[in-house]
This record gives C-alpha cells, sequence and structure tokens, in this order.
C-alpha cells in the first residue's frame, strides 16, 4: 500500500473535491462547469509539484480560475457584440434576385447617363461620383456654380424619370 501525498491526485481528490465544488457551485450555478473548474484546480496542483502545502493555495487557485472566466467572457462578449455589429452594419445576405434586380438597375441608368448632353453627364459624374465641389467643376468647365447647379438638376431630373419609366 502506497502512503498518502498531498500531491497525489486520488488523496487531492478525496480531501478538497466536495470544498471546491461548493465552492464553484456557488459562484457559477452550473454542476459541470464547477466539475471543470474543479478538476482544472487538481490539474494545475499537480503541475506545481510537491514544494507547497495545498492548504495554503487551492482556493486561490480556485478564485483565480474564476476571475480568469470573467475576463475570457467579457472579451467573449465584447467580440460576439462587436460581430454582431459588423454583421448587421447595412448588409444583407447574399440574395441572387436582389443581385439581378441592382445589375438590372445599374444598366438601366448607365443608359440614361448614355442619353445626356456630354457636358450635363460629365458634370454631373463630376459632382456625383468624382464629389468635386460646385465651384472646381465651374472653374474646370468656365461656367458659374448656378451653372453647374442647373447641370445637375437637369441631370437628376432625367435619371429619375428613366429609372421611374422602367418599373
Amino acid at each position: 500500500m502506497k502512503p498518502e501525498n498531498a500531491f497525489d491526485a486520488d488523496h487531492l481528490n478525496r480531501r478538497w473535491r466536495p470544498a471546491l465544488m461548493a465552492f464553484f457551485l456557488r459562484r457559477v450555478r452550473n454542476p459541470s462547469e464547477a466539475e471543470d473548474l474543479a478538476q482544472e484546480v487538481f490539474v494545475r496542483m499537480l503541475k506545481r509539484g510537491e514544494d507547497a502545502a495545498p492548504d495554503a493555495y487551492i482556493f486561490q487557485i480556485a478564485q483565480n480560475l474564476l476571475v480568469d472566466g470573467v475576463r475570457k467572457n467579457r472579451v467573449r462578449d465584447r467580440y460576439k457584440e462587436w460581430v454582431g455589429t459588423e454583421v448587421d452594419r447595412d448588409l444583407d445576405e447574399f440574395d441572387p434576385h436582389r443581385l439581378a434586380e441592382g445589375r438590372e438597375q445599374l444598366a438601366l441608368l448607365t443608359q440614361a447617363l448614355g442619353e445626356l448632353p456630354e457636358r450635363t453627364r460629365t458634370i454631373f459624374i463630376l459632382y456625383r461620383v468624382e464629389n468635386m465641389s460646385q465651384d472646381a467643376i465651374g472653374t474646370a468647365f468656365g461656367i458659374s456654380s448656378s451653372a453647374v447647379k442647373h447641370h445637375v438638376a437637369k441631370a437628376m431630373a432625367l435619371l429619375i424619370r428613366k429609372m421611374r419609366d422602367a418599373r
């Protein structure tokens, strides 16, 4: 018969499991999680070896495991929250029907742009797509910013009418 050793796994289990289970169950209220935490305490104690008495630090290890668990849960919760907001941020699920509809609308818009006079089309694209200011466009074309505004309004009116008629 072998002598009982403070770091023998069977001895640790008999001596400390009931106290550790009670300790963890009061805090986590989940028997399987409490069991996992108690097992982790034993693993850590056995890794430490025989250089210290378990009475001195067994509940410190248990408390540290709880604190680590809380930290991990916070990180996971933040990540889930971040992923949730990233996924929900104006993104639709891939839908072939919406994709086809979008392509049709883009083709209609391109066709309607092609029907505009070249100068009006260029001014509209510089203003709405390239985000140039009306003053900069007016300077480039040698016209006033109100003339630029007139070309943009003319283009918008035609594009809106063409897109409505296509429906």
